[in-house]
């Protein structure tokens, strides 16, 4: 896919994950503990990927980026009267931002030793 599409996908992905996260979410039982910092970190890691693929910048401008989205949505869920921040949930962002990275640059090491 070229860098425009995947520019699409990320303004697609962030206002999905927004309102997701607006979202007030239904007291049901939970399927495992610690379900909602799951997918804060697979939400961010997916989210990572698709700005790595966007945008030709450092890899600490996407880390920083994410973590100002991922604290926006705290901010945003604290003043939800059906929601609350959680400095839990932006660790699991920030950590699912910075694994694909890191899994990202062994791979890509990897790569460049079996080819290189």
């Amino acid at each position: 896919m070229t860098r425009r599409v995947y520019k699409a996908l990320l303004i697609i992905s962030l206002i999905i994950c927004t309102v997701l996260f607006a979202k007030e979410i239904s007291l049901s039982p939970k399927l495992f503990p610690n379900i909602d910092k799951v997918a804060h970190f697979g939400v961010f890691f997916v989210l990572a990927f698709i700005s790595h693929h966007a945008f030709k910048v450092k890899v600490w401008t996407h880390i920083v980026l994410l973590s100002l989205y991922g604290a926006g949505i705290e901010w945003m869920q604290h003043s939800l009267p059906y929601r609350q921040a959680s400095t839990a949930d932006f660790l699991a962002d920030l950590a699912g931002a910075v694994s694909y990275f890191v899994l990202f640059y062994i791979w890509a090491s990897w790569r460049n030793r079996k080819h290189g």
